[in-house]
């Protein structure tokens, strides 16, 4: 990434971003929790992009070189935590499964940031009680080191509807199958099936929080069916990607975000 600004402290505040905004890299002495109530929030480090719709949070590490990315209107909620504080017990980023009752702790605690009465403290208690308990969810696309798996992620970074095999995009990168595999396995730890469900996840955030249609999102990032986009998208957050769109719709209106359904 390239040279970073240092922000000692880690605000607590909401802050608007438009469509396509950027923070450019920069670092902080305090932990810090990232939220964006609609859109898609996407943070890049030098270990990859960590990126959340509206139902999850990003958890940042004190002195942890990063940069936003605003897919959408994002409302962007974000929380300091001071270095020798981490309820979460964790050193690198991580994507958080927030919930009701998390969501609306952190909206009220960062809308009044100077804010210093005993109520703030309870509710800063509260909020501090729900993140220990909030279930992690990774959402993350690992940045390769090896020239030759970096070849075939930015092929499919350019083009997450190319639907070859590993053994074909191996071919015009140099390696072989088996080379890749284990690359995918050892840098990433996760397959190439794996990590190319979750590129296209990332890109069809990213198309929704554009307004783009479900079938068009289907199509666009390499789905066979809109069918099975749609089934994956479920198992990945929960609710459809219907849903998904008709909840940043109404916050970003100003309502109530409509209740989805739970995990199945």
């Amino acid at each position: 990434m390239p040279e970073a600004r240092h922000q000692p402290e880690a605000p607590t505040r909401v802050q608007s971003l438009a469509a396509g905004t950027s923070i450019d890299a920069h670092r902080h002495d305090d932990h810090q929790i990232l939220y964006a109530g609609s859109g898609v929030l996407a943070i890049t480090t030098g270990a990859g992009t960590w990126f959340a719709p509206g139902t999850r949070a990003i958890w940042v590490p004190a002195g942890t070189v990063h940069a936003h990315r605003a897919h959408g209107h994002l409302d962007l909620h974000m929380l300091g935590l001071p270095a020798d504080e981490n309820p979460l017990g964790l050193a690198a980023p991580t994507v958080l499964e927030v919930g009701p009752l998390l969501r609306e702790l952190i909206r009220a605690y960062t809308r009044a940031p100077h804010d210093d009465g005993p109520a703030r403290g309870r509710l800063r208690a509260v909020l501090l009680d729900e993140l220990r308990a909030s279930p992690q969810r990774p959402v993350h696309l690992p940045e390769p080191t090896d020239p030759r798996l970096a070849a075939v992620c930015d092929v499919l970074r350019h083009d997450p509807a190319d639907r070859r095999t590993l053994a074909a995009l191996g071919a015009e990168a140099g390696a072989g199958e088996r080379t890749l595999s284990r690359l995918f396995r050892t840098e990433f730890g996760m397959s190439f099936p794996q990590w190319r469900t979750q590129l296209r996840l990332y890109h069809a955030l990213r198309m929704l929080a554009d307004g783009a249609a479900v079938t068009t999102v289907a199509h666009r990032c390499g789905w066979a069916s809109t069918s099975a986009f749609i089934d994956v998208f479920r198992r990945t957050y929960g609710h459809t990607p219907g849903a998904h769109t008709s909840r940043v719709r109404s916050v970003h209106d100003g309502g109530a975000p409509p209740r989805l359904p739970s995990r199945p």
